[in-house]
């Protein structure tokens, strides 16, 4: 598909989400796993009437310098679309998010029969607006606004967060633990960190009987708690939480590697659960609580969760209507829709979502970023499609914040 094509496609897309809403639209349940596993608001579905440049030099505000986007480059309203790369080099964003960083993993043995899934990073510096790997970190969260990172040094679990200045690189300030975190989120608004404690490295790997090669030891968790940590001051109180899950559910496991989220109010910390009941809630002293309305449908491996308004959840793969689609599942009912896209990454604003979806050819490890809308039938390419033959080694995962 030609520049001209994927644009005249992006903009008959997003005019199609423009139909008039039928009768009694707002109330009605708008519900639209990944198939193995607020603050500003930019209306995607405005690029109907936005002004498309390919490859034109854009000025850079705080610089007066002449930011010159790469040939395959796509600048609609609230979209930066580079369907060229894969990896990618130049930022890409639509709506209220953009790709903040990506990773990928790499298998280092450190034995016989123990080796450690390694993450190396490549960071969005909010400057240029390029990606540059920064190999120092095994696990980076990085906050609304896209200028800070919450860091971790290697060899997980670790005493200390760093908060790392994206556009120079270094590590502003340390917050030290006084026990050792292999996990680490901020709050939606940016103020709080919640640090998920381990007593052992959550990505080690093990020789599983009759598998070939290295696997998580899946039954197997070291985590022992959480920290809630003030970002401001640096100030935390630790919650232990026991492993497993709770009187009603006592035969709940959790993987090697399970950390805690907030919920989308903030007030609460979560955890995803493989069995049934899915996800259970704590406060922040660890007790087990019920969950807020808009969370209490959210899966763990649907990093999407609930949509900036809390109407919607992003839910698992559905593959109904198309190969490759997903639910949305409304935030009171449950009720579901089916959306285009494999996996659902992120809102990029209440109605319009950024996924994985695969090419034409059918592969299920063929995936681009794609924007796509709920109730239309098009995607709107973000990135080139990841390889399908790196399945493991060198496969790079997206991480999303607020812009």
């Amino acid at each position: 598909m030609n520049v001209d094509e994927l644009v005249r496609d992006a903009l008959r897309d997003q005019a199609a989400g423009q139909q008039p809403a039928p009768p009694g639209f707002a109330d009605r349940v708008l519900a639209v796993r990944r198939r193995r596993r607020s603050r500003r608001f930019a209306t995607v579905a405005a690029a109907a009437a936005a002004v498309v440049a390919v490859a034109v030099a854009v000025p850079v505000l705080d610089s007066g310098k002449e930011d010159v986007r790469p040939s395959g480059g796509v600048e609609q309203s609230g979209i930066t679309a580079h369907p060229d790369q894969s990896p990618p080099r130049d930022m890409i964003a639509a709506g209220r998010v953009a790709l903040a960083a990506y990773f990928t993993r790499a298998t280092v043995e450190q034995s016989a029969d123990r080796a450690v899934s390694e993450r190396t990073y490549w960071l969005l510096n909010p400057r240029t607006k390029k990606y540059a790997k920064d190999d120092r970190w095994s696990y980076v969260a990085v906050a609304p606004g896209m200028t800070t990172a919450a860091v971790l040094e290697r060899d997980l679990p670790v005493p200390r967060i760093g908060l790392l200045d994206l556009a120079s690189g270094q590590v502003k300030r340390w917050i030290p633990v006084d026990r050792p975190v292999a996990g680490v989120e901020f709050s939606s608004d940016g103020r709080k960190l919640v640090a998920t404690t381990y007593s052992e490295n959550p990505d080690r790997l093990v020789k599983i009987e009759g598998s070939e090669g290295w696997d998580p030891p899946f039954t197997e968790s070291s985590r022992t708690g959480f920290h809630v940590i003030d970002v401001a001051s640096g100030s935390s109180s630790w919650a232990g939480v026991e492993i497993g899950g709770s009187a009603q559910h006592p035969d709940a496991f959790i993987n090697s590697r399970q950390d805690f989220s907030f919920t989308s109010d903030n007030r609460l910390v979560w955890s995803g659960l493989p069995t049934e009941p899915r996800r259970m809630f704590y406060d922040f002293t660890g007790k087990v609580v019920p969950g807020p309305a808009p969370d209490r449908y959210r899966e763990w491996s649907v990093e999407a969760g609930v949509s900036p308004d809390g109407r919607l959840v992003a839910g698992p793969f559905a593959g109904q209507k198309w190969k490759t689609s997903s639910f949305v599942l409304d935030a009171r009912t449950g009720k579901q829709r089916e959306v285009r896209g494999q996996q659902l990454l992120a809102w990029a604003d209440g109605n319009t979502l950024v996924a994985w979806d695969i090419g034409p050819d059918g592969n299920e490890f063929h995936q681009r970023l794609v924007l796509v809308t709920i109730g239309g039938e098009k995607t709107t390419p973000l990135s080139g499609f990841r390889s399908p033959k790196d399945n493991t080694k060198g496969r790079w995962e997206p991480v999303f914040a607020e812009r």
